[in-house]
């Protein structure tokens, strides 16, 4: 089920998770709801996540103050694809911030964005 990545304020994380390609990162909330983060790929594009600035630990077991999506097509990475996005996540808590810097490249008729979805309703 498709969310925003704002539905995330107010809520607790219990941990962030991040698999080893770098293109889905599984964030689960105290509440036993769970979002992923990813991309449903297509032939000629692709997205993933290029940074994580900050520490999850700071995240874990705080409120969330801050949850906010950021994208833009300035400053192009080296040897860029045609069309390129640039997506930021930011999430903070009372112990510290992250931010999630995403990058979707394509031939620029692809999608370049990131899917925030819930996964697991709260029971």
């Amino acid at each position: 089920m498709a969310s925003k990545f704002s539905d995330l304020l107010g809520k607790t994380i219990k941990g962030i998770y991040v698999n080893e390609y770098k293109n889905a990162v599984m964030i689960l909330l105290e509440t036993g709801e769970a979002y992923m983060m990813h991309h449903n790929q297509n032939c000629c594009e692709s997205v993933r996540l290029e940074d994580v600035c900050g520490e999850f630990d700071d995240l874990v077991g705080s409120e969330i103050l801050v949850a906010e999506e950021v994208s833009n097509s300035d400053d192009p990475p080296p040897d860029c694809a045609e069309s390129f996005t640039w997506t930021f996540y930011k999430l903070s808590t009372i112990k510290g911030s992250v931010t999630l810097r995403w990058l979707g490249e394509s031939s620029g008729y692809y999608s370049e964005e990131v899917d925030f979805e819930l996964i697991h309703p709260e029971d």
